[in-house]
């Protein structure tokens, strides 16, 4: 009977999809239809890559390698930079881990029939959003996939921005953006099966406003454009319409999770990803071998390779000097790399380029302060910038905006990446603390910056102070600039200010005594992070013996050394035997940084220790209790959101109250915990939890 169930269940969804096919038909004639698609077609199978001059391009299906999309949630993106979301990997609850086809984004898994109408994706900047939706695109113009859809909708919000303050019906919206459906009636509209594609929400400068906007039933009635689309999301305007949208992963909050049939993300390369991407851009197959062993000596680097521009970042620097006389040391930091490949193009910086690159330094550093990623004439004009300028360098500035919006025929421009963003940024500030353009310094930090310690830890602070870490990248690189082998491979354009290694010393101590102890512990590893970049790793030396000392107990951490063990945590590709607390002399604000590396999914620790004693108790705890309450959520947090590798949990002699116990086995309910012997000897807990926690080594 189950059988025969399944069987009628297909042979009616096969007649309902040959009906949508058919409505689609009669509804729009061939003519129309044939017209859209190739126009479509036109728009998806090209991309450019890097530094392609304007109009030269390369086929989409050629390069296009399957990316890395599940079906799940991210938490807490708003407090981390992107970077710091690709480094811990620690915020993502997969409801299913099988990697999910960007063509099969409306089709529901096996285990989950309900139907699907809003599907939002997110990524981080450059992961391939933007490519997902132009081969999805691609493959059903030409016929190939989703062929039960009648029309694909394709509008990016780069596009849309520019008639935000307009009033527009959805019959206009798609005559103006698409000429190609110029004769469609709201009649067709009405019966066919539409997807609309929403592509780039964090590049939106409309307001949506889900309270207080007006009801919008016809596509002949006229609107904002915010308006339009908050109709069509909540289903008011064109009820059966599907909708995608993507966004990076701070804008996505815009779309109240109700509306949301399907959250995704798109998580870029996985490792054999990156060396499949490195081995098909170069037939010489030592050089390609040497690029990606060499990009595995760098975590930074290896990391940053999830995302396919870094890809073809790193392909494009490490190809320049491994086959040209620029030999020398290869790059192991990002500040190098991306020192690198500003001159990969003129391999000796003019007077002229240095010129052209602080202006872009300085519209990159304006933007990012505004939180701004999309840039017009009108931007680059206010830094002094015309077209001309910004697009010899178009492996850093690009003209993005080559759509056929004839009543438009306005450009947009962005730089190729956010992290290039960030790192011209970077530049611009340095050079004008070199110059001593007080104006710019006191803006942006205030007075009194006399010295280059200064300077660093007053941008820091600020850093420290953003609630999204938005600057966390650009802080990073700053430290990297001083550096004696970056100031000579920028020649001149960080400026003229001798650095001592006396300076360059008092700028290590500086950070390595900074404290964060008001901030996410996710932001306070940037300290660390910063400390990587300017070569110094004496607290990562510190840290590897004191782990292997016998007296861990006696010896206080630091929180810049707490930084660096909950980054090792991280990082480690080897399975963690044992992590054994007690022998940590931490406050509870250290806890919460060593808890940060827990929850990476990283690591792979199998056995975990907080046994309390006298003489292990936490500073700013009472004699007579080991985890605090700070601490144990902390510690449930972490684990958590990794929770699949910890096998022993041993919290002996803990006095934890009802509300600690509650914590942890909300913990060991959690379906992917694994969690086989618990050994919580002296906990004063309620009767109630006593049937969970009792006096046993096993659970």
């Amino acid at each position: 009977l189950q059988t025969i169930s399944q069987s009628s269940c297909l042979q009616s969804k096969t007649e309902n999809l040959s009906a949508d096919r058919l409505v689609s038909f009669k509804m729009f004639s061939f003519e129309v239809l044939d017209e859209h698609k190739i126009n479509l077609r036109w728009r998806s199978e090209h991309v450019l890559e890097g530094t392609h001059e304007t109009g030269s391009s390369i086929l989409l299906n050629r390069i296009y390698t399957e990316l890395y999309i599940t079906e799940g949630q991210c938490e807490e993106v708003h407090i981390q930079h992107e970077v710091t979301q690709l480094e811990t990997a620690s915020k993502i609850k997969t409801l299913h881990d099988t990697p999910i086809r960007c063509q099969d984004i409306f089709k529901a898994l096996p285990d989950h029939q309900r139907p699907i109408r809003v599907v939002l994706t997110n990524g981080v900047a450059g992961v391939g959003k933007t490519f997902s939706v132009q081969k999805f695109t691609l493959d059903w113009a030409e016929g190939l996939e989703n062929q039960d859809i009648g029309v694909v909708i394709l509008l990016s919000f780069r596009e849309l921005n520019l008639i935000r303050d307009e009033q527009y019906s959805l019959l206009e919206l798609l005559h103006v953006f698409h000429p190609t459906l110029q004769k469609v009636t709201a009649e067709q509209l009405a019966v066919c099966k539409l997807l609309f594609i929403f592509d780039g929400l964090d590049e939106s400068r409309l307001s949506l406003d889900f309270t207080n906007r007006k009801l919008v039933s016809d596509v002949t009635q006229k609107s904002s454009v915010s308006e339009l689309l908050t109709n069509l999301i909540e289903g008011n305007l064109l009820p059966s319409a599907l909708i995608w949208i993507t966004s990076r992963p701070a804008a996505a909050s815009q779309i109240p999770p109700t509306y949301i049939n399907r959250m995704t993300e798109v998580r870029g390369f996985t490792d054999a990803q990156k060396e499949e991407y490195f081995r098909r851009r170069f037939s010489d197959e030592e050089l390609s071998s040497r690029i990606i062993s060499h990009m595995k000596t760098s975590r930074s680097l290896h990391i940053m390779c999830r995302i396919p521009v870094f890809c073809w970042i790193t392909a494009t620097v490490l190809e320049h000097m491994l086959t040209t006389e620029q030999r020398g040391e290869l790059p192991k930091t990002l500040t190098d790399m991306y020192s690198h490949f500003l001159l990969t193009s003129p391999q000796e910086l003019t007077a002229a380029d240095r010129e052209v690159l602080l202006k872009l330094g300085r519209l990159a550093f304006q933007h990012l302060e505004k939180g701004n990623i999309m840039f017009y004439q009108e931007d680059l004009e206010q830094c002094g910038l015309n077209v001309t300028e910004a697009l010899v360098y178009s492996g850093v500035c690009t003209e993005i905006f080559k759509r056929e919006c004839v009543i438009f025929q306005k450009p947009v421009y962005c730089f190729v990446h956010l992290s290039i963003q960030e790192f011209l940024a970077a530049v611009y500030m340095f050079h004008c603390y070199s110059n001593s353009k007080e104006e710019v310094l006191e803006d942006f930090l205030g007075k009194d910056i006399s010295s280059l310690d200064v300077f660093l830890s007053k941008v820091m602070e600020k850093s420290l102070q953003s609630k999204n870490g938005h600057l966390d990248l650009f802080v990073r690189f700053l430290p990297g600039l001083c550096l004696e082998s970056n100031q000579k491979l920028l020649g001149g354009l960080l400026g003229q200010k001798e650095i001592c290694p006396e300076i360059i010393q008092r700028v290590i101590n500086i950070l390595k005594q900074m404290t964060a102890s008001n901030v996410s512990p996710d932001r306070s590893i940037n300290i660390f992070h910063c400390l990587i970049e300017m070569n110094e790793l004496s607290v990562y030396q510190e840290i590897q013996e004191f782990l292997e000392s016998e007296n861990r107990s006696e010896r206080k951490l630091s929180e810049i050394q707490c930084s660096a063990l909950a980054y090792m945590l991280q990082m480690s590709d080897e399975v963690l035997d044992e992590l054994d607390l007690k022998k940590y002399n931490t406050s509870d604000s250290e806890m919460k940084q060593l808890c940060a590396g827990l929850e990476s999914s990283n690591c792979k620790l199998e056995t975990l220790r907080s046994v309390h004693s006298d003489c292990y108790c936490c500073r700013y705890v009472s004699m007579r209790c080991g985890l605090s309450a700070i601490s144990c959520a902390a510690l449930v947090s972490a684990l958590k959101s990794n929770p699949s590798h910890l096998k022993h949990l041993d919290l002996s002699r803990n006095n934890l109250q009802d509300s600690e116990v509650k914590l942890l086995c909300g913990f060991l309910e959690s379906p992917d915990c694994r969690v086989e012997t618990l050994k919580s000897v002296h906990c004063l807990l309620l009767l109630e939890y006593y049937t969970l926690f009792i006096y046993t080594d096993q659970v």
